[in-house]
């Protein structure tokens, strides 16, 4: 394992990049995985790291050091704590960093399964979070229109708690395109005249859900998808819900009426 002092090392350069340029992610069709659980869910997924980097008080955990150890053939770098935080992409460093490739796009076949539509989506904290819920309820493929976070950025990594190595993102997504033919309901969240409640509606077949920026909800263009509306209810004193707690409930009603059915 190197260990590396100066800020003007190019590999501490590059890094610092990587942390906080998503142009520089593009450019080098590269990003970092932040902490030994998203290490883990890579290398659990088969994903392979291209480098690890560790701070002084990451190699003093028995998690890190055995991830180090597992990864026996993967270049290394280590840091001071210092310069750990300098190119850390939270301010709250982990002590591990791994440096992988951005996958390839996906292919778009037609689409016949349940999937999930992310537009304007902002935030990486809830575009994470929405990820690792989409995963977690057996979704498989995520469309993110251009005014989406970019999804393979540190911080919404680290966020989706490894949920990006069980999806397939198809980020820049021409929603309206994609969807020509979607054999399912395509369902948005509103509370309009004539939007259904979700507890009432049939969720057993395939939906496209579509969920909006955190302010402007849906843009109009894809709104205008949506076969149908539905209402989450909410007898409580306020008026709407956060994008990521709208989507985890009603991903999970349909997982429920799944088994239920």
């Amino acid at each position: 394992m190197k260990t590396i002092t100066s800020r003007d090392n190019p590999a501490v350069k590059r890094l610092h990049a990587l942390a906080h340029s998503a142009r520089e992610r593009r450019s080098e069709g590269r990003t970092l995985l932040d902490g030994a659980h998203l290490v883990r869910a890579a290398l659990d997924a088969g994903w392979p790291l291209r480098e690890l980097v560790a701070s002084d008080q990451g190699l003093g955990r028995t998690e890190i050091a055995d991830l180090l150890e597992r990864c026996a053939g993967v270049p290394a770098l280590h840091l001071p704590d210092a310069l750990f935080a300098h190119v850390s992409p939270v301010d709250t460093p982990s002590g591990l960093l791994a440096v992988i490739d951005l996958p390839a796009p996906p292919s778009t076949p037609a689409f016949t399964e349940s999937l999930l539509v992310l537009d304007g989506v902002q935030d990486a904290g809830n575009l994470g979070t929405i990820l690792r819920t989409a995963a977690a309820a057996g979704v498989r493929d995520v469309l993110l229109t251009p005014g989406c976070a970019q999804a393979w950025s540190p911080r919404v990594l680290r966020a989706g708690m490894g949920g990006h190595f069980c999806l397939r993102l198809h980020e820049h997504a021409d929603v309206a395109v994609l969807l020509q033919g979607y054999p399912g309901q395509i369902l948005a969240t509103g509370l309009g005249a004539g939007a259904r409640g979700l507890y009432e509606t049939d969720l057993r077949g395939t939906v496209a859900w579509l969920f909006g920026a955190e302010g402007g909800g849906l843009s109009a263009a894809v709104a205008a998808l949506a076969t149908d509306t539905v209402v989450i209810p909410m007898p409580g004193a306020v008026e709407s819900l956060n994008v990521a707690a709208a989507a985890a409930v009603c991903l999970f009603e349909q997982v429920r009426q799944h088994r239920a059915g």
